[in-house]
């Protein structure tokens, strides 16, 4: 139904999301039994409903709540400052909205988004952590961002100060041609910047990627926003990455929302004496997987490759000429170098030393002396 909306319903929908004391269960709820002018009759309190009923006479200000602000955002204002920003009103039926978060249990039931939506066809990891970071965590964060977006990588965060800023700066810092690109989650209106230093990363998260809210243009961040917003982070992301989190951050409040979703939570380990890594060696120490650099992060989107978008990217340093001829000579058999020296004709020196390079390199996994191949040997 909501793929051939006209815009005064897309105007209802969007005037929906932003009433005061609107919550995401409730707006899920009235759209799932109503178009949206009809579930704006409901929340104004003129027409019957049997699930929204009770909620007004469990609440006796909520009525009122929804009235006074439906009278200061009516959906023609709502709808007029949509397009004047830009900004897309999405609903769960529409072919744009992002079919890794339409499936989820808690996906928002309208979805307000600025940039190309397309961006996450790509595969996509979340890089999330503190606001209060370490200089050491701010260059690792946009390192990480640099190096996964030069991989071709989507990188979803939250556009915070910290660690999500400077996730996003490395992937601007990567050039478009790579295919990388930003994808941001935001707890304010997609044409809101918070903080207001910002304002320049947000523009140009929307000029190379894509910005996401549950809430229209023009609302004003609230306290209570920032970790709603983190389920869906989450949702959006395949792998998570957590750089830095104090032992109560907001960052974890995210992993575990990934870990609800059967998302991989990976995270980056700090010293024991850095309080910005309290959550982070917290979250390894409960069995998250440790991330070192960036290839920690393309080696776990490699395990899952069903909902990739796009062919594998191979992250294994390319063999040498030698090297190429020691790996061939397997030909997916496990075999001792005494083995590799009768199949190549090369010396037992030659031999040693380059197993040796591919074993380090990832291609070649041993035991008990043995070593097989390990993943798809060719390289073209």
């Amino acid at each position: 139904m909501n793929a051939v909306l006209d815009a005064g319903e897309r105007a209802h929908a969007a005037a929906l999301a932003g009433l005061n004391a609107m919550t995401p269960k409730r707006l899920s709820s009235l759209l799932r039994r109503h178009r949206p002018s009809e579930a704006w009759e409901v929340a104004m309190g003129r027409a019957d409903d049997p699930v929204a009923g009770p909620w007004f006479r469990r609440h006796p200000l909520l009525l009122g709540e929804f009235r006074t602000s439906g009278a200061r955002r009516p959906p023609d204002e709502v709808w007029d400052r949509c397009r004047s920003t830009g900004t897309s009103v999405l609903l769960l039926d529409d072919p744009e909205y992002p079919a890794c978060l339409r499936g989820d249990p808690e996906a928002p039931a309208v979805l307000f988004a600025r940039g190309d939506p397309t961006a996450l066809d790509a595969r996509r990891a979340g890089i999330v952590g503190t606001r209060n970071a370490t200089d050491g965590g701010r260059r690792l964060a946009t390192r990480l961002g640099r190096e996964l977006a030069q991989a071709g990588i989507t990188v979803v965060s939250g556009l915070a100060r910290g660690i999500d800023g400077c996730a996003h700066r490395g992937v601007l810092a990567a050039s478009p041609a790579v295919g990388g690109a930003p994808v941001a989650v935001v707890a304010s209106g997609p044409d809101h910047p918070f903080p207001r230093e910002h304002r320049d990363l947000w523009e140009e998260v929307v000029d190379r990627g894509l910005l996401v809210s549950e809430h229209p243009p023009g609302a004003p961040p609230l306290a209570d926003w920032f970790p709603l917003r983190n389920r869906i982070l989450a949702a959006l992301s395949e792998v998570l990455v957590v750089v830095e989190s104090r032992e109560r951050g907001g960052s974890l409040v995210t992993a575990r929302m990934a870990t609800e979703r059967q998302i991989p939570v990976l995270a980056v380990p700090g010293s024991l004496l850095n309080r910005a890594a309290e959550g982070t060696n917290r979250l390894i120490a409960d069995g998250s997987s440790a991330v070192l650099d960036s290839t920690d992060v393309l080696i776990a989107l490699g395990l899952e490759t069903k909902r990739a978008g796009r062919r594998r990217h191979e992250h294994r340093p390319r063999p040498s000429s030698l090297d190429r001829t020691v790996l061939d000579a397997f030909a997916g058999d496990p075999l001792t170098l005494d083995h590799v020296v009768l199949r190549t004709g090369l010396g037992i020196t030659e031999v040693a030393l380059a197993v040796g390079r591919l074993e380090a390199g990832g291609w070649l996994a041993s035991s008990a002396g043995w070593y097989e191949p390990v993943g798809a040997a060719a390289v073209g």
